[in-house]
This record gives structure tokens, sequence and C-alpha cells, in this order.
């Protein structure tokens, strides 16, 4: 059983894939070419957004989207600690200070209640993360960024192609940023990410420092990274999206099939939930369990496959309890003790799906 089954994907786009690698193997254009502004055009058309700005990673997206935004040492972004590193990370690199704001226990997303007593003089921007591939509260948290003039940076590296109230992921803020590492609902075969914005400007801003804060060939006028996406990740990315449609809705209709599945027997493990103005991307299917290690351990037994996104609130991780905020995070801690993330891609039947929740139905669960 596949964790994530990019093997029948690849089956399935071998011929587009070949072709489009071949096509820039007889170019040679390997940074900077053509396929580079096509899946920008094509992916600014799928968000509605008037700006793609394709990036070496969705890490390397977060960092040149904060330098677009001028973000200094000292300054403050506001996020979560119950997501995967690299949102803090880059914040920390950049010299400014991750506030950590804790998260709604049903969606594991920033909770927007508890944002506004996180805001200081020195926010610079807000970062929520749209976990699992399901966008936080961004209309309550653009309000909120709204009146105190602080920009939002979307973390949607997990939910390209998400919907929430209408408008597509990556399409809900100043700047939204995405991945497109291997195992994300649109990956590549290495690195990639994209940044994507409706401000001329800023988008300006991240085309120059993608390459090096230039505004044209060795004339530097900005600080910048070396973040291109090179041309045979976007050629891939290209025959990839060929099946983008379908298996986008074949995840949301996984993903409810397994919700379906767990509530039709309610003393299995507590699910995530899906707001009802939203739907997910499902790029992980998270349920909440106890004795979680034994868990893991038991299913394994059968042949299932599981991780764990993510076992340590960053406001615990060693590099940054330093800015762990007073009291904790709670409910991302209790949270961390017990997600569980079970199979899931575009291919998933129905009868695996079955044994799965089977198998946990013997099992200990999450009050």
């Amino acid at each position: 059983m596949e964790f994530i089954d990019l093997k029948t994907q690849y089956a399935l786009l071998k011929g587009s894939i070949a072709t489009r690698i071949n096509t820039v193997l007889e170019h040679g254009r390997f940074i900077m070419g053509p396929e580079v502004a096509e899946l920008e055009a094509r992916l600014a058309a799928f968000t509605g957004s008037k700006h793609c700005i394709t990036v070496a990673s969705g890490t390397e997206a977060l960092l040149i989207a904060m330098m677009a935004l001028d973000i200094k040492p000292g300054d403050e972004v506001v996020t979560t600690p119950f997501t995967f590193v690299a949102t803090a990370e880059m914040i920390a690199l950049i010299g400014a200070i991750p506030v950590f704001v804790d998260v709604e226990e049903s969606t594991g997303n920033l909770d927007p209640s508890k944002l506004e007593a996180a805001i200081t003089s020195r926010t610079k921007a807000i970062m929520p993360v749209s976990l699992y591939g399901q966008t936080a509260d961004m209309d309550e948290i653009n309000e909120i960024a709204g009146r105190n003039r602080i920009p939002v940076i979307e973390d949607a590296a997990q939910s390209l192609g998400s919907t929430y109230r209408g408008r597509k992921s990556c399409n809900l803020s100043e700047i939204g940023c995405t991945s497109f590492f291997p195992s994300k609902p649109l990956g590549c075969y290495g690195d990639g990410g994209a940044v994507f914005t409706n401000d001329d400007a800023i988008a300006r801003a991240c085309r120059e420092i993608r390459v090096h804060g230039q505004e044209k060939r060795y004339y530097h006028t900005r600080i910048g990274v070396g973040g291109r996406m090179d041309t045979l990740q976007c050629a891939i990315m290209l025959a990839k999206l060929e099946r983008f449609d379908w298996e986008r809705q074949q995840r949301i209709e996984i993903g409810q099939r397994y919700t379906q599945m767990f509530e039709a027997a309610p003393s299995l493990a507590r699910t995530m939930s899906v707001k009802k103005d939203r739907d997910s991307m499902y790029a992980q299917y998270t349920v909440c369990v106890e004795d979680r290690q034994d868990m893991q351990a038991r299913l394994k037994d059968l042949g299932i496959p599981t991780a764990v996104h993510y076992p340590i609130p960053i406001h615990l991780q060693p590099a940054y309890t330093q800015y762990a905020p007073s009291g904790g995070c709670p409910v991302s801690e209790k949270l961390a003790e017990r997600v569980l993330s079970l199979p899931m891609h575009p291919y998933l039947e129905a009868g695996v799906q079955q044994k799965i929740v089977s198998a946990l139905s013997r099992l200990p669960i999450a009050a």
C-alpha cells in the first residue's frame, strides 16, 4: 500500500512528461526557458491571480515574499506553530521574530479569535498556513490585518487547488505562496514553488529578488537570492497539469469518503473537520488518536503506512524555544500528540480506504 502513489500518476503521464522534458533538452534553455513563463501563465489563470512567479521551492517562496514586503530584522511576523518548520524558519532567517498564535482544534488552522492580541506596532505581516489542504479563515484574518494595515501572506504549500468561499487558495490575500515538492497535490520531481499576487509592485520585486535582485542583466536594484525554478521542473509541471483538475476532484471525493466512513462508525478516531464554506485538497488525510505510537506500529503490521504531520510544534523545537509565547500553545501541543496521517492520493481505491478504516476500528481512539 502506497502512502502517496506517484508511480501510478507517472505511468499515466509518462509520454507527456517525456515529450516535455525532451523539448527542453532540445532547446537547451535550462534556466528561465519558455516553459517557465508558460507555467506561470497557466497557474495565474488557474488561481485567478494577476501574477505568478515561480521560484526554487515553497520555502524560497516565503522568503522572497517577505523580502518583497521589505520585512527587516526585529520586525514581527505572526504565524502558527502547528506546521512544517519552513514557515517560521524563513521569518527567523531574515532576522524577524516569529510570533506564534495557537490554532483551532477542529482544523489545526490559525485561530483568528486569538490573532488581534498578538499584533503589536512591530507586526509587519501575518502568515496563516492552509494546513492539510484547507485554507484558514482568510476573510476574518484579512479583516483584522486590514484594520491594522498589515499585509497577509498565505502559506498555501498544501492547498493549491482548494477553494474558499468561491475563491482559489493562493489568491486570498496580498501574497500567496505554494510548494511543488513531489508529495504536494501538484508536485514536480524535485524542489519548486511559486508566489502569487495581484500587486504589480510586489510581483516586480519578487521577480527581481529571485534573480539576485536584478532589474536587468548585471544591474541590481535590491538584495536578492538565486531563487529560480529550473525549466525542466516547469516542463514536468506542465505535463502534470493535464490531470490536475481530475486529481483535484478525486482528492476531494476521496477525502470526503474517508470522513463518511469514519462518521458511519462513531467509535473511531476523530477526523479533522472541513468547514462548509470551503473545500480541502487533502494534502494529508489526518485524524486524531490516542496511543499514537502503538497505533502506528499495529497499522504497520497490517501493511498500512502512516505519518505524523507534525509531532512537535515549532515553538517547542530546540531552535525556536526563544520565540515560545508565555503559556505555550496548548491546542497545538495537544494536536501534535494525537495527529496521524493516513494514506492519501488521487488513486486511492474505496476498498483500500475501507481496509484502513476497519483497521482503525479495532484500535483505541481519541476522546
